[in-house]
């Protein structure tokens, strides 16, 4: 790695329980929301964020960068994108993805120079083989919207490949309120061709699923490797980011002589049930799709500041769709290399750790409840299929996107069982239930005390295993 590449994931101090260790996040904190460009490049990992490295307050966007070997252990490098004064991105490198183009990372991302929300693509190359930093090119590949569009929004390239050609999708939004997800052909990376509208509001699977809407941010298609495909959506109203869906479907043909694609949903909900996790972006290999989300903050921006730092991305999922069409989303399996020494039921639960509990129920509608020491509980009703998170003696301080309930409850199909996972990192909690469901809440303080798993209602077999999680040498 570069010599700047020396400052490892999590700092060495002391452990302060409300603040990530082992998700990424900047290295020296401030400001940190969407997860862009994530490779796979010369035996490491690397992943970008929007970073804001002068407060921990949204603004003054560049692109952080961390990177590992294994998912595991991450090495912060500090600012990899810089906005250039005079160009199309002087007010922030904003959201995009990355690709390795004739050998060369490369990434392609929203250049803003207005403030309107409509912005142009732009490349940057990185400067050397560890991508210690992208230089841009000062032209943008795609200078703003097609001719003839009215929108409110243009941002956030993704790029897909789909029976061997190279595709982009785009986020929009029309002025009048119709989300949009537009569609351009990648002949090579300075040559893009406009082909329609990928997907919009007006289909009535979409419109149930992904809305309300008036812009769809953070398009990412990702195959499932039986011929369907999940596009993920990050839904935005007037400049309010609140939650992201996703829809299960194919891909058609579409436009004169075929030249574009339209996709066509069969199924959809939402990516997360948590209020903490937006934005996802992912990186499809070949056996598996990984996804990481931004999770914002629970309180205030006064605290936020005070803290010294915001934001931080979710640990990597493994995504898929099920027979059904529902979304298939569950830890990424490197995450079992952070078990360390075992808690039992009844132990004070460290500041990072991971909980699995497996429950065969005996009669209709048993529930479990597993306490994250006084101030978080988690309750399972297999048969309903539903998940819930009572933070209700620790509630947020924050108000974005609105003032929170005190819990909230994600439902899939019901079962006789199933298995939670829990991943506990300082404030952070995520939740998944049985590979059908994921639950992301920060909650501050973070929780403390001891785990405590019971079944409060009916009867059924259950098995516990905890872990502290931790990385080596820290």
């Amino acid at each position: 790695m570069s010599d700047r590449a020396t400052r490892p994931y999590p700092p060495a101090v002391a452990v302060d329980r409300d603040v990530p260790r082992l998700h990424v996040r900047p290295g020296a904190g401030r400001w940190c929301n969407d997860p862009n460009g994530p490779l796979f490049h010369d035996g490491r990992y690397h992943l970008f964020f929007q970073h804001n490295p002068h407060a921990a307050v949204w603004g003054d966007i560049h692109w952080g960068h961390a990177s590992s070997p294994d998912l595991v252990r991450w090495t912060d490098h500090g600012v990899a994108l810089t906005p250039t004064p005079g160009t199309p991105d002087e007010l922030g490198a904003w959201s995009g993805c990355a690709v390795v183009d004739d050998g060369i990372p490369t990434a392609v991302y929203t250049g803003m120079d207005r403030r309107d929300g409509v912005g142009s693509v732009m490349l940057a190359r990185a400067t050397d083989s560890t991508i210690g930093s992208f230089k841009a090119e000062p032209d943008p590949v795609v200078p703003g919207p097609p001719p003839g569009l009215d929108l409110i929004a243009f941002r956030d390239p993704y790029l897909f490949t789909h029976e061997g050609r190279r595709w982009a999708v785009v986020g929009a939004g029309h002025r009048g309120g119709r989300p949009d997800v537009l569609l351009y052909r990648v002949d090579s990376m300075t040559r893009w061709t406009y082909a329609g509208s990928l997907l919009d509001a007006a289909d009535p699977v979409a419109g149930r699923h992904a809305a309300p809407a008036t812009a769809w941010e953070c398009p990412a298609l990702l195959p499932t490797g039986d011929g369907r495909w999940v596009l993920l959506l990050s839904l935005w109203i007037d400049d309010i980011t609140y939650a992201t869906a996703y829809l299960t479907g194919v891909l058609r043909p579409a436009g004169e002589g075929g030249g574009g694609l339209r996709f066509e949903p069969a199924a959809g909900g939402l990516f997360d049930h948590g209020r903490d996790c937006y934005a996802p972006t992912a990186l499809v290999e070949d056996d598996r799709t990984l996804v990481w989300g931004w999770s914002w903050e629970s309180r205030t921006e006064a605290e936020s500041v005070a803290a010294g730092w915001a934001g931080c991305l979710t640990y990597p999922r493994e995504v898929g769709a099920h027979a059904d069409g529902s979304l298939r989303v569950a830890p990424a399996r490197e995450l079992a290399g952070l078990r360390g020494r075992a808690v039992g039921v009844g132990e004070e639960l460290p500041a990072a750790y991971e909980v699995q509990v497996d429950i065969a129920v005996a009669q209709p509608d048993t529930e479990l409840a597993v306490r994250l020491g006084t101030g978080v509980e988690l309750r399972v009703n297999p048969t309903r299929g539903s998940l819930t998170l009572d933070r209700s003696a620790t509630p947020a301080s924050g108000t974005h996107p609105y003032p929170r309930a005190s819990s909230v409850v994600a439902v899939a199909s019901g079962g006789t069982g199933g298995r939670l996972r829990v991943f506990v990192d300082g404030p952070l909690i995520e939740a998944f239930w049985d590979d059908r469901v994921v639950l992301t809440e920060k909650v501050y303080p973070a929780p403390a005390g001891p785990l405590s798993v019971d079944l409060v209602q009916g009867a059924g077999d259950v098995s516990v295993s905890a872990w502290e999680a931790v990385v080596e040498g820290v």
